[in-house]
C-alpha cells in the first residue's frame, strides 16, 4: 500500500515527469506583468485617474471662458494656445502618483519581495513606466475629447496631434524617473507626493501654459525661458497648430527629456539594486 506521504507526492512527481515546470519569464513578459499590476492598484487609488480627468476639465475649461476673452482676441483662439498646454501640464502633474506608487511598494515590503523574483530585475521598474504611460495616453485623450468639444480644431492635424501627444508623453516618462530615483530615497509615499506638488505647481503656473511671459517682470521672464515646460508645451503648440516653428522647441524638449531619462536612469537603477 501506498503511504500517505508517497501519495502527497505522486502529484509534484507527476507534474516533473510531465515536463510542465514553467520557464523563467523574459523580460517583456515580466515587465508586462509588474504594469499589469500597477494598472490594477489603480482600482485601490482611483484618485490616480480622477486627477488624469479633474486637471484637464478643470483649467481648460475655466481659463477658456473665465479669461480666455480677456487675454486673447476669443475664447476660441485662446483655446488654440490653452489647449496644448494644458496637455503638457496634466501629464506632468500626473507623474508624481508613479513615484508615490513605487514609495508605497517599499514601504509595503512588496518591493524587497518582487526583487527576489527570478526574473530580470528591471521588469519592476519598467512595468511601472509602462503603467505609467498608460495613465498620460488617457489624461491625454481626456484633453482632446474635451478641446474637440469645446470647439478646437488642430490645425496639424491627426499627424500633429499624435507627435504632440509623444512628445509630451516621452517629457513625462522622464519625469517618472525623477520621481521613481526619489521614491527610492525617501522611502515614504506622503513625501514623495510633498515634494513633486512642490517643484510642479510653480513649473506649470510660471511658464508659458496660461499666458504669454511677454508682460512679466524680467526675472520671472528669465525663469519662464528657462522652465522645460515652457518649451514643452511651446513644441505641443507648434506641432498640433501647425505653425512652423516647431524644429527649435521639438529640439529643446527632446535635449532635456533625454537629459533628465540620462541622470535620473543610473540612479534608479543603482538605488533598485541597493536598496535596504
Amino acid at each position: 500500500m501506498t503511504s500517505p506521504a508517497a501519495a502527497e507526492a505522486d502529484p509534484i512527481d507527476a507534474l516533473l515527469a510531465a515536463g510542465r515546470l514553467r520557464h523563467r519569464a523574459g523580460p517583456l513578459t515580466a515587465s508586462a506583468t509588474f504594469g499589469r499590476r500597477a494598472m490594477l492598484k489603480i482600482r485601490h487609488d482611483p484618485k490616480q485617474l480622477v486627477d488624469s480627468a479633474a486637471i484637464p476639465i478643470l483649467f481648460t475649461v475655466l481659463f477658456t471662458y473665465l479669461f480666455g476673452g480677456a487675454i486673447s482676441s476669443s475664447t476660441g483662439e485662446y483655446l488654440k494656445a490653452l489647449l496644448p498646454g494644458v496637455l503638457s501640464m496634466s501629464i506632468a502633474v500626473v507623474t508624481m502618483y508613479g513615484g508615490a506608487r513605487l514609495a508605497q511598494d517599499v514601504q509595503s515590503g512588496a518591493f524587497d519581495r518582487f526583487r527576489g523574483l527570478p526574473v530580470w530585475r528591471g521588469a519592476f521598474v519598467v512595468g511601472g513606466l509602462l503603467s505609467d504611460a498608460a495613465r498620460y495616453l488617457f489624461a491625454s485623450a481626456i484633453v482632446l475629447a474635451l478641446g474637440l468639444a469645446m470647439g478646437y480644431r488642430p490645425a496639424g492635424g491627426p499627424a500633429g496631434v499624435l507627435a504632440a501627444v509623444a512628445l509630451v508623453v516621452a517629457f513625462g516618462l522622464s519625469l517618472s524617473l525623477l520621481w521613481a530615483a526619489l521614491a527610492l530615497a525617501v522611502r515614504d509615499p506622503a513625501v514623495v507626493l510633498s515634494i513633486a506638488n512642490a517643484v510642479l505647481i510653480p513649473l506649470s503656473f510660471a511658464s508659458n501654459i496660461f499666458v504669454q511671459p511677454d508682460t512679466m517682470p524680467a526675472w520671472l521672464h528669465t525663469f519662464v525661458n528657462a522652465n522645460p515646460l515652457t518649451h514643452v508645451a511651446t513644441a505641443a503648440r507648434a506641432l498640433m497648430n501647425s505653425t512652423g516653428t516647431a524644429t527649435s522647441a521639438v529640439t529643446w524638449s527632446l535635449t532635456a527629456t533625454a537629459t533628465l531619462s540620462l541622470a535620473c536612469t543610473p540612479i534608479v537603477l543603482r538605488l533598485y539594486t541597493h536598496q535596504k
